[in-house]
């Protein structure tokens, strides 16, 4: 059983009362904001909307199909992992929609970011996750980064944490109507973000792996 709880901003909201009048407003939960705060506390107010001991955070406009829900579910029941993420560059997933330009940003932001970070998780910088309701709570509370650069590092910050991440394979449809908020500014985000993020987590180094490819590349880096 889900419960699902929408933080979209408001052209949503009329659509997501009508469902409400069909499923009622305890299986489908409307939680608006007066403004953009940001994703990391968009995440924050749904949690503490959300029931269970399990979330799942995905994209409402169907760019994350619900289809793998079920494949999230199931790879954690058998690994026993604290988060799940959907990847688009394990075997048997991808992209539908995107230029060759956009494949090329997105591929090289997660190789950058493994390579220089040292972690194991293919798409670093993928939103479709199940987690543990602890683990992400936790996380989130630790998290500083903005835009797209947040994805990446709340990953980071589970496997420098102990946290066990598993990955399924998903396909990621671009949404068919409004225009994509990627672009030269979210771009320079997630560098800095990174940037910022070598540092803290060379200075920690809580996961003896993390910290010795941190102590490897920084200097590269700087």
């Amino acid at each position: 059983h889900f419960r699902p709880s929408l933080t979209h901003p408001r052209p949503l909201n009329q659509v997501v009362r009508a469902l409400q009048a069909v499923y009622g407003t305890k299986s489908l939960v409307l939680a608006p904001r007066p403004a953009k705060l940001g994703l990391g506390s968009a995440y924050a107010h749904g949690l503490k909307h959300a029931t269970g001991s399990w979330v799942i955070l995905m994209d409402a406009d169907l760019s994350h199909n619900p289809k793998y829900i079920s494949a999230l579910v199931a790879k954690q029941a058998a690994t026993g992992a604290d988060v799940v993420s959907g990847s688009r560059y394990l075997s048997g997933g991808g992209v539908a929609g995107w230029d060759a330009g956009r494949k090329l940003t997105s591929r090289g932001a997660n190789v950058l970011a493994r390579t220089l970070l040292g972690l194991a998780p293919s798409d670093l910088t993928g939103a479709y996750r199940l987690y543990r309701r602890d683990t992400l709570a936790a996380l989130l509370g630790r998290c500083r980064c903005t835009g797209y650069a947040f994805q990446m590092e709340i990953v980071a910050r589970a496997a420098a944490a102990g946290a066990r991440i598993a990955e399924v394979p998903i396909v990621f449809v671009d949404r068919l109507y409004g225009t994509s908020k990627l672009g030269a500014h979210e771009f320079a985000q997630f560098l800095a973000g990174l940037a910022r993020l070598m540092v803290v987590l060379c200075r920690r180094a809580r996961a003896p792996h993390v910290g010795a490819g941190c102590r490897q590349r920084i200097i590269l880096f700087v």
